[in-house]
């Protein structure tokens, strides 16, 4: 592990590789699982702003769902998550033509429409953050779904943290990533 900051991070996060692959897994982790994406507090109302922008591109099933719970709810441990239709699908989960999933508030960022890019776990992922109070620990996510990511990381060699270097700083802040790699080149050293 290293800590910068009080947050901990994992050293699968420096040491493992990932670079996803849509064309192969066509999307998973945004239909997969059984619960939707973690939300911060502040996020709640990032995603009811920009719900009018995405609203028509959302599936009638995840506009039923939204209308009768909004567009998070809190587990059984008190913990928010965006809605989901079906018990899996994230109420802002849509697909293009060839079956591939997007995130619709992604899409209106992209194309200007919205500030909000999308909630910062989606944009993580596969890290995932726990807050303990004191401190946060950063830890990289297997999942069978992002088998393909793996793979395509390897062949890249690209670690998890260079992956994911523009969430990380948003997450955290640029100081905060450039320690991160810094700390990383020092590991190099020693192994």
């Amino acid at each position: 592990m290293v800590e910068i900051e009080d947050i901990i991070v994992s050293f699968d996060v420096l040491r493992e590789k990932f670079l996803c692959n849509l064309e192969a897994c066509k999307g998973a982790c945004c239909v997969e699982g059984d619960a939707g994406a973690p939300v911060e507090e502040d996020e709640v109302s990032k995603l009811e702003e920009v719900l009018p922008i995405v609203w028509e591109e959302l599936a009638p099933a995840a506009r039923a769902v939204i209308e009768k719970q909004g567009v998070v709810y809190i587990d059984e441990e008190g913990d928010l998550f965006t809605s989901i239709v079906g018990g899996k699908d994230c109420v802002f989960t849509c697909h293009d033509e060839k079956g591939c999933c997007y995130c619709a508030i992604e899409k209106a960022y992209r194309e200007g429409k919205t500030d909000f890019y999308k909630p910062i776990s989606c944009h993580l992922y596969p890290i995932r953050v726990s807050d303990y109070g004191r401190y946060k620990a950063v830890n990289y996510h297997r999942w069978e779904a992002c088998k393909a990511a793996v793979l395509l990381g390897q062949k890249e060699n690209l670690p998890v943290y260079k992956f994911l270097k523009e969430p990380l700083i948003r997450k955290f802040g640029e100081a905060w990533y450039e320690e991160l790699e810094i700390a990383a080149k020092e590991l190099k050293i020693e192994n």
